[in-house]
């Protein structure tokens, strides 16, 4: 049976694969050696509010199809929803600010890579009590708490913005770090059990190859 110590070492191992494919991409690449352009950067946020916006929908779903078993869970997921539900106005006054259009952004359609991440988490969403979605959670959230400020801080230094177009990733350099901390919390409401554990790393190694596939498909 594993623990929620055993489940951890290996999302962390998730994590750390998942961070290597997502350096590999041509828009992480051009930010990190120093060719990133204003255009790069608002089509960076065009895709990120597609995924964030259903963030709180795949969220919200997978709380209502937990059972009255785990009533715990379901509440922090529902909170957790609703801080997160309105995260994608911020992206779009980054993207205003950062000279775009705002019917541009509200307008674009999901990259091919975007379908693909959404169309999974809706999927493990709508099972029967989805606890497989805390990999992916752990995911994503932990992006954010890693690598969220460092871009931000990147984005501005290297584009010359105002505080106003970054607000977003420096936003959830900070608030995530204080998610990933309720993260072991709700391990602990449904592990030990050994197919959970399995769902749960699954999960997230999936999540992380199509998350890097969105960021992938972004014209760089």
């Amino acid at each position: 049976m594993s623990g929620v110590a055993d489940v951890l070492r290996r999302l962390t191992v998730a994590f750390t694969e998942f961070e290597g494919r997502l350096e590999q991409t041509p828009l992480i690449r051009k930010l990190t050696r120093g060719r990133f352009t204003l255009e790069n950067y608002r089509a960076f946020l065009v895709n990120l509010r597609q995924q964030v916006k259903d963030g709180a929908l795949w969220m919200s779903r997978a709380a209502s199809n937990i059972d009255e078993q785990h009533l715990e869970l379901r509440s922090m997921l529902m909170r957790h929803a609703v801080t997160e539900h309105r995260d994608f106005r911020l992206l779009e006054a980054d993207f205003v600010a950062a000279g775009g259009e705002l019917s541009e952004i509200q307008g674009a359609e999901k990259n091919i890579g975007s379908e693909a991440l959404s169309a999974w988490m809706f999927h493990e969403a709508s099972r029967p009590n989805p606890f497989g979605l805390l990999g992916a959670m752990w995911i994503i959230e932990g992006l954010g708490s890693i690598k969220a400020a460092e871009w931000g801080r990147l984005v501005q230094q290297r584009l010359s913005l105002p505080d106003e177009a970054v607000r977003f990733l420096l936003y959830h350099g900070e608030n995530d770090a204080e998610h990933i901390g309720e993260f072991e919390r709700m391990l602990g409401l449904v592990l030990p059990d050994a197919a959970v554990a399995e769902r749960i790393v699954k999960t997230a190694r999936v999540t992380g190859r199509l998350y890097a596939l969105q960021i992938e498909e972004i014209a760089a």
